[in-house]
């Protein structure tokens, strides 16, 4: 492989991390503001959506999202996708209309800058804590209550990269049965291709996203929540197995 290459990668991984500080710098005072209450939320959320896109078209990614059925104004979801990039994040909120609060591993709080936010206004969860999981319950519904809704990546993490689509936590679809939403299914495409945790690989592109039907919880109860993670499951790996044909 060539020299070149090697350089456009570092290059590339350099620009997306000024792509993420740049507007969080510019917008500082205001988003400093956006979160001082949990009632403003909403206004934080927009500054949010406008720096994923920002940050999108910077690395020229081309989001190309196609949607079976739309969330409605006013009403709370549980939005769960496939997890393969640092890129997830920008992706789910330039998708999502709908004022949302990622529930997230607590690592990522440590991230210059951005940390300071995302520590603030996201549920951060320690996975190999069972007192942490069982707290991310608690907030999690505080903040249902006052309207917003949730977006957990379900896999726990980020798998292996021969692994197409791995096993899926159950913490989302109790939480979603518990409060009766449904759960939206996203499929993320191309984001392990446009910008994976490979240090030397990524490129602008198309990133493609499918926005699957609803899964309704009203008829279900916490015993139908393996049924309801391996029905999004099938979904999601139907929809990467289509891509990928």
């Amino acid at each position: 492989m060539s020299i070149f290459k090697y350089i456009f990668w570092v290059l590339y991984r350099i620009w997306f991390y000024i792509l993420v500080a740049l507007p969080i710098l510019i917008m500082f005072p205001i988003l400093l503001i956006s979160i001082l209450k949990e009632s403003w939320y909403p206004f934080f959320f927009k500054l949010a959506r406008f720096w994923a896109r920002f940050i999108l078209m910077g690395m020229g990614f081309r989001p190309l999202i196609e949607r079976e059925q739309t969330p409605e104004k006013g009403k709370s979801y549980m939005f769960i996708a496939n997890h393969t990039s640092m890129t997830d994040i920008m992706l789910m909120l330039v998708s999502v209309k709908n004022p949302f609060v990622f529930v997230g591993k607590k690592e990522l709080a440590k991230i210059p800058l951005f940390g300071f936010f995302y520590k603030r206004t996201c549920i951060l969860v320690d996975r190999s804590s069972a007192k942490s999981r069982q707290a991310v319950f608690l907030r999690a519904q505080r903040r249902l209550k006052t309207g917003v809704s949730i977006c957990i990546f379900p896999e726990g993490g980020v798998p292996e990269e021969h692994i197409e689509l791995d096993s899926f936590k159950d913490g989302a679809f109790r939480l979603a049965i518990n409060h009766k939403i449904p759960v939206v299914p996203l499929t993320f495409a191309d984001n392990k291709k446009r910008f994976s945790y490979i240090f030397f690989s990524g490129s602008p592109g198309k990133m493609r996203v499918k926005v699957h039907k609803f899964l309704y919880t009203e008829n279900l109860t916490v015993e139908d929540t393996k049924a309801l993670n391996q029905a999004a499951r099938q979904v999601i790996l139907r929809q990467l197995q289509d891509y990928n044909k």
